[in-house]
């Protein structure tokens, strides 16, 4: 049915199709949002992590059986901490559905270790050693919150697919290894403000409600489509297409010259579930060969170093003009004077590869080949540059109004070992130092933080040979309001006692157990931990209250997932009953010192494998 639906919508108004739609005969649908990230944390230790995933299966409590996503799907965990995906809008026969099977095919995997700023590939097994394969985990719904389709109306099913709960990394082997055992939660979720992105193939512009429709299709999927959905834009909304911008209506009129089925990426909100078309609120639109074309390839990653007019492009994802995707470590870019280079979110003319410098993220259009030891190049000379958002986090060294100074730790999701920074700067003597890193803040002034507070920005590099400043900076976050990750891991077969209390009031790990892995018990805030034995006492892990909340526990078969701490506190004291081994726990919240509490809004308790 689903196939069905989408292959008429191709060819008829899906909106029409979708809206009038109600019932199929005897059985009628209603409208699955499923969405996808991973809200562990950007600094799991990993630069890449590309695995395949699909197909979902959600199961009615009459034991029927439906398949949203009948394919696998090739994703990077890593770029899902940064921007959640909406995987597919599908019909769903109406009912209420008790769990989710998802599964992961590590067959042929491609990951990487960020290795004191080299990506450096791993290989994926099982806790007994062997290579990974396929592995396929059932995820119970809340009782108390059931994934409940109604006919001609749209509900959402958020997928965490948590990278930090899932993998244990393995250095003192070579190669080294992931053990992994995969962690997944699934809950029914409103609309929020959490951004991501809406991928598909451009169906019609509707140009009288400030809008388009598309067939979604996600990640770098070429052939899928996975349901109709209206973006909504404003008359801020951002155009890039087909290499040139615009802003509002001028975008959308630009879109109803697209050819039909083209590529269509949208940045932003989900928006109305009311009826059984859902909408999406786009600040950012990008179409055509801004982000695909059967005649070239496409990278995405960050600048390491800038030699002439050979760009070295490090954390790559490579995504071919037939859809195959791939992780790579290192690809050298070659460009030219005849290389068009845009700004995301920036109605700008006039930029040049000079804009490109030391530390940029970039998205890259050319023609990949190998080359005489058959490692991948990229020619961009006749292809396409779009400079995209930058983070950099680092301590303060000193700030004044409209600039400061930061020990860098990171920048781009690479350690300062990762990069060259020869010709950043207007002379040799004023090339970046990743100690002495200097931004440009604008309106922004961070006079009144304190010497050694970890910050977050987000902007651009200075254009090359332009430095000093280093960096412009759009916003500065300082780290303890940034999300924070708290990850314990327990060895030698994990242990019965993990907590020294658990209730619905809260857990406190015991920090006593002989059983506690050495190196893996912190409190992440972006790429700066803070080992939990440091603390004057093992903090408190609190459960958020006012706002939706994830808590689950269970193996890499079959995992449980609540929504209130009442559940899953009863839920845990099943669990352990001296039987159940836990191997990992891995909390997302906020940090007191104060109080030394962890107020956490999403708790993933891993047991150990069964299997």
């Amino acid at each position: 049915m689903r196939r069905l639906l989408a292959s008429y919508a191709l060819a008829l108004s899906i909106p029409a199709l979708l809206t009038s739609c109600g019932g199929y005969g005897n059985v009628y649908y209603g409208t699955a949002v499923i969405t996808m990230s991973d809200v562990s944390g950007g600094f799991s230790g990993f630069s890449g992590y590309v695995v395949n995933i699909g197909p979902i299966t959600l199961t009615r409590n009459d034991g029927l059986l439906a398949e949203p996503l009948a394919q696998e799907e090739s994703v990077d965990l890593v770029r899902l901490h940064d921007v959640g995906e909406l995987v597919e809008a599908p019909a769903v026969p109406v009912g209420t559905y008790t769990s989710m099977s998802l599964t992961f095919d590590y067959t042929s995997p491609f990951i990487l270790l960020d290795v004191n700023g080299v990506p450096t590939a791993a290989g994926a097994v099982d806790p007994a050693g062997f290579a990974m394969s396929t592995v396929t985990v059932t995820v119970n719904f809340d009782p108390n919150n059931l994934l409940v389709i109604n006919g001609g109306t749209t509900v959402r099913l958020a997928i965490d697919l948590n990278l930090a709960a899932s993998n244990t990394i393995n250095l003192g082997v070579s190669p080294p290894t992931v053990t992994v055992q995969p962690f997944v939660s699934a809950t029914v979720l409103p609309a929020d403000g959490t951004v991501m992105r809406a991928g598909g193939n451009f169906v019609v512009s509707q140009p009288s409600s400030s809008s388009y429709v598309i067939n979604v299709r996600p990640f770098a999927d070429l052939f899928s489509a996975l349901g109709a959905l209206t973006v909504n834009t404003t008359s801020t909304t951002y155009f890039n297409i087909n290499g040139t911008v615009y802003t509002g209506a001028a975008g959308l009129a630009a879109m109803a010259q697209l050819q039909a089925s083209a590529p269509v990426s949208a940045y932003g909100t989900l928006g109305d579930f009311s009826t059984i078309t859902p909408t999406f609120n786009a600040t950012a639109v990008y179409a055509g060969t801004a982000i695909q074309s059967p005649l070239a390839d496409y990278l995405t990653g960050t600048v390491a170093a800038v030699s002439g007019n050979t760009l070295t492009l490090k954390g790559d994802d490579y995504v071919t003009r037939i859809g195959t995707a791939v992780y790579l470590s290192s690809v050298p870019v070659t460009v030219g004077s005849a290389t068009a280079v845009t700004e995301d979110g920036v109605v700008t003319s006039g930029l040049t590869t000079q804009a490109i410098s030391v530390g940029q993220a970039i998205k890259v259009a050319g023609q990949g080949a190998p080359d005489t030891n058959g490692n991948l190049t990229l020619d961009a000379t006749q292809g396409a540059i779009r400079l995209q958002p930058t983070p950099v986090w680092g301590t303060l060294n000193s700030a004044a109004p409209g600039s400061m100074s930061l020990n860098m730790l990171s920048l781009g999701g690479f350690e300062p070992a990762a990069f060259n920074f020869a010709g950043t700067g207007s002379s040799a003597a004023n090339n970046a130092v990743p100690g002495g890193y200097l931004l440009d803040t604008g309106a922004l002034d961070e006079s009144a933080t304190a010497a050694g507070t970890l910050v977050k920005a987000v902007g651009l590099v200075t254009p090359l040979g332009s430095a000093p400043p280093d960096f412009s900076t759009a916003s500065v976050t300082l780290g303890s309001a940034t999300p924070q990750t708290l990850v314990v891991e327990w060895g030698k077969g994990g242990t019965a006692s993990p907590f020294s209390s658990a209730s619905s009031a809260g857990l406190v790990v015991n920090l006593a157990n002989a059983n506690l892995e050495a190196a893996n018990h912190y409190i992440a805030t972006g790429p700066q931990q803070v080992d939990l034995t440091s603390l004057p006492a093992s903090p408190t892990i609190a459960f958020a209250a006012g706002v939706p909340i994830s808590l689950s526990v269970g193996n890499d078969v079959t995992i449980s997932s609540f929504n209130t701490a009442a559940g899953f506190a009863t839920a845990l004291g099943t669990t352990l009953n001296g039987t159940n081994l836990v191997y990992r726990l891995v909390c997302v919240g906020q940090y007191s010192s104060a109080t030394n509490t962890f107020t956490a809004t999403s708790v993933a308790v891993n047991l150990q494998t069964t299997t």
